[in-house]
């Protein structure tokens, strides 16, 4: 297809049996490259059981069609903080909203990527930082550029939850505090979030700076039915002795 028809039909939805695929799928067809689109996930589909209600990825595809706008900005000024670093990566917009402000979020991918994630996410995210100081500087309304690398925020927040849960349940069971180590201030607010509507637990923020963690106590309805029970346990006991 050539350029001239790719700038007609500005966005498409095609299915594979990967999201990559069918991104490639998408990018072949419109005859652009991967810094040119932005991704719109529809579907990460199902792989299924012997094939058996396996379901194909979807996604739509759109072209960046100018550099005006918070998105436009942000891929540009990935791209050129990138370039500086000399790595085997790209860059794509995944989903960005409207130019009033909306979030915009980044996709990197590539050969080196896993060096912009840094050790635990710190070069990520002294990277989305520095993108939104820029991208902000030059904007009369604060917009959120997400940076994010082969969906690593994904599995992070994944990880994240399942930590706060497992320790949740520690803290129930044994009705004992436990503090979690240091972590930025987005990780703390998965924990918050995870743990905002589990029942027997609290969750409070302690410490400044790059100590600041997080701690899950029991609740205090939590606290008064363990102390309850264990009343009852030395009546009991006593109880028999007598």
């Amino acid at each position: 297809m050539t350029r001239r028809k790719a700038m007609e039909d500005q966005s498409l939805v095609r299915s594979a049996k990967t999201v990559e695929e069918a991104i490639e799928l998408a990018t072949l067809e419109l005859g652009v490259g991967r810094d040119e689109i932005e991704v719109d996930v529809i579907s990460t589909g199902k792989t299924g059981i012997l094939g058996i209600g396996s379901e194909p990825a979807k996604v739509k595809v759109s072209l960046i069609t100018q550099t005006n706008g918070v998105a436009g900005s942000a891929i540009q000024t990935v791209r050129d903080l990138l370039s500086f670093l000399e790595v085997e990566v790209s860059p794509t917009i995944r989903y960005s909203g409207n130019d009033d402000g909306d979030r915009v979020v980044i996709d990197i991918q590539g050969e080196d990527a896993g060096l912009i994630i840094g050790k635990k996410g710190e070069t990520l995210r002294a990277l989305q930082m520095l993108v939104n100081m820029i991208i902000n500087s030059n904007n009369d309304r604060s917009a959120g550029v997400i940076i994010d690398v082969e969906r690593y925020r994904d599995r992070r927040h994944r990880e994240l939850r399942i930590l706060a849960e497992r320790t949740a349940r520690r803290v129930r069971e044994n009705n004992e505090e436990i503090s979690l180590d240091p972590m930025p201030a987005g990780d703390r607010r998965v924990i918050h979030a995870t743990l905002s509507g589990f029942d027997g637990v609290e969750t409070i923020s302690s410490g400044e700076g790059i100590q600041r963690r997080i701690s899950i106590r029991p609740s205090e309805d939590t606290k008064k039915t363990t102390s309850a029970k264990s009343r009852k346990t030395r009546s009991s006991s006593n109880s028999q002795q007598d």
